[in-house]
């Protein structure tokens, strides 16, 4: 399975384009969107080419290839608007060789673990900053960083899954 990883959209549709035409040159099966899609937060400035209403277009064209989580930034409200579920904390995704825990971070993270077994991968978003790391208790932790608000000097970025490995690539 072949996945296509994006977080922290917070509502701009110009770099979900972007992330989503470099993935579609990748080819995937599955896209995970790890919170945070339509909402740029009140501690973020409202985004350039903010436009929540045409990630919502965007996204329920996608609904069938989708599995998402919600974001802290993330409500009810926006759930009414997709026509997926965004709302559970947390969602496992068997892809074969490898099991993903799906969150956004805010919940569980590196500081606060799940109950996860050895070899599974907790991917998250939340931090807007991309980093692939594998813990001494044999867990890998994954953040694609943010499609629209990357921090700490990353770059707007998005994650891959080929079905053996795992890479961050830059928009």
């Amino acid at each position: 399975m072949r996945i296509l990883f994006l977080s922290d959209i917070h509502g701009v549709q110009s770099t979900l384009e972007a992330a989503l035409a470099a993935g579609e040159a990748l080819g995937w099966d599955r896209l995970v969107l790890l919170g945070d899609l339509l909402y740029h937060g009140p501690r973020n400035g409202v985004p350039n080419f903010y436009d929540p209403g045409r990630v919502v277009k965007t996204l329920n064209g996608l609904k069938d290839r989708i599995v998402a989580v919600r974001g802290n930034c993330d409500a009810e409200v926006d759930q009414q608007l997709l026509e997926f579920p965004i709302m559970s904390d947390y969602a496992v995704l068997d892809a074969g060789r490898d099991t993903f825990f799906l969150t956004h971070g805010h919940i569980w993270n590196e500081c606060r673990l799940p109950p996860l077994g050895t070899g599974t991968v907790l991917a998250h978003g939340h931090t807007h900053v991309s980093e692939i790391r594998k813990l001494p208790c044999g867990i890998t932790i994954f953040n694609p960083g943010s499609v629209s608000l990357p921090k700490g000097g990353t770059s707007r970025s998005y994650g891959y899954y080929d079905g053996s490995e795992l890479r961050i690539y830059t928009i």
